[in-house]
């Protein structure tokens, strides 16, 4: 009797719902991307350059065209610095650091259209990261070796040029007192797209 009731009830809200249409045409894209991570501000005392891989989703309907919706995972690591260690107890300092962003992008008009399509953009978005730091103290301070975890956030900004399956791409990346520069070498990869 309950199921018939719930039946009776939900039955003319659902034969009058209507499904969401997007546009006609639609992409879903997943990416690659691998390049150097410098560090800026108090972030460049105490590390050296990085590296970092990411790997990312996007999403557009002609609706939205030219703008795109991405999501993006990432991991980075930035050695110590051989100064900082000098002037400091430490024997060794390392940053393991887990980045996940979300934004969109915007694609401006070509500039090359003949042979090869070469489109740049601009994006941005917000950002969150867990920052895995590793102390390694030198033998006789008497302070013991430690791994601190901490989580921030903030936001990116960033430009590049898209030759649809390869892209280049620079951004600024703002984490309150862990503030760096990436540049990327992307493969972008169409999982599905409509047209």
């Amino acid at each position: 009797m309950k199921k018939l009731i719930f039946i009776i009830l939900f039955l003319p809200l659902i034969a009058n719902a209507q499904l969401i249409k997007l546009g006609e045409a639609r992409g879903l894209f997943f990416s690659i991307g691998v390049g150097p991570r410098l560090p800026l501000g108090d972030f460049s005392i105490n590390q050296n350059l990085g590296m970092g891989v990411n790997a990312g989703l996007s999403y557009t309907d002609n609706n939205f065209l030219p703008v795109f919706f991405f999501g993006k995972i990432g991991y980075q690591h930035y050695p110590g610095s051989q100064k900082f260690y000098k002037k400091s107890d430490y024997a060794s300092f390392s940053s393991n650091v887990f980045l996940a962003e979300g934004g969109i992008r915007f694609y401006l008009k070509p500039l090359i259209e003949n042979v090869a399509i070469l489109m740049p953009f601009v994006e941005g978005g917000l950002s969150i990261a867990v920052f895995e730091k590793w102390h390694d103290f030198k033998d006789g301070t008497g302070k013991a070796d430690f791994t601190e975890t901490t989580a921030k956030t903030g936001f990116n900004l960033g430009a590049g040029l898209s030759v649809f399956l390869l892209e280049v791409v620079g951004q600024y990346h703002y984490l309150y007192k862990n503030q760096f520069l990436s540049l990327d070498l992307k493969i972008r990869i169409p999982i599905f797209f409509k047209i």
